[in-house]
């Protein structure tokens, strides 16, 4: 190959690696900027402005931004409610291998919300979202055993994956664990132990653990 097409074709890649460079960039500012709207974070909270900047980002490319758009379509936060934007913006991000994308497109299954229902997809995604060691894919996983939805219903399982959130502190995950043990489904029945897992997410500021907690206390 003759020198001048190997500088040539050198300083093509460079430029694309500059581009991406900047788009990367302009990506993290724009999401910093629409998280600091969202939470208020030295701003006033504005849910439309942190849609507004967070939607910049995902165009961009960026997958937790990408994520957090579809979360905002689902939820109506800053835009109309659009289960079917929301899907779209979560399956981008789940695609680019987004955790969270990948735990909204397994919700967006189990609901039946912007696509049609199918429990198998959902444990499909969540159990993506798990392998990557998501907690909230972990919990998601141990509450589709626990209500056989999607799997044969197996409490023993459900208690496994409750634990594994839990144990990376997912307030959910140690709700269903207390659940597991008030019950007494895949574990024998202990209320000392469903109440020192309540505890756990009550200290969280979980409003359900809390009143679980008040009810066995």
């Amino acid at each position: 190959m003759k020198a001048w097409r190997v500088l040539a074709i050198v300083f093509l890649l460079f430029t694309i690696v500059g581009i991406q460079d900047v788009r990367a960039n302009e990506a993290d500012d724009a999401f910093d900027t629409g998280q600091k709207y969202y939470r208020g974070d030295g701003v006033a909270q504005n849910y439309a402005e942190a849609f507004k900047w967070i939607r910049k980002a995902a165009e961009l490319g960026d997958a937790g931004a990408q994520s957090g758009i579809g979360a905002m379509y689902y939820m109506g936060a800053g835009v109309d409610q659009n289960y079917a934007e929301a899907f779209k913006w979560f399956r981008k991000a789940a695609d680019q291998g987004d955790a969270d994308g990948q735990i909204g497109v397994g919700e967006s299954y189990a609901e039946g919300k912007g696509v049609t229902q199918n429990y198998t997809e959902a444990m499909k995604w969540f159990r993506k979202a798990a392998d990557r060691g998501n907690a909230a894919g972990q919990y998601c996983i141990g509450l589709m055993y626990a209500e056989g939805k999607g799997v044969t219903q197996d409490y023993a399982e459900a208690m496994k994956w409750y634990r594994k959130a839990a144990d990376r502190g997912y307030a959910d995950g140690q709700v269903g664990i207390g659940l597991m043990y008030a019950e007494g489904k895949g574990v024998t029945q202990d209320y000392a132990e469903a109440m020192k897992w309540y505890r756990k997410a009550a200290d969280q500021g979980h409003k359900k653990a809390k009143e679980l907690l008040q009810k066995l206390q």
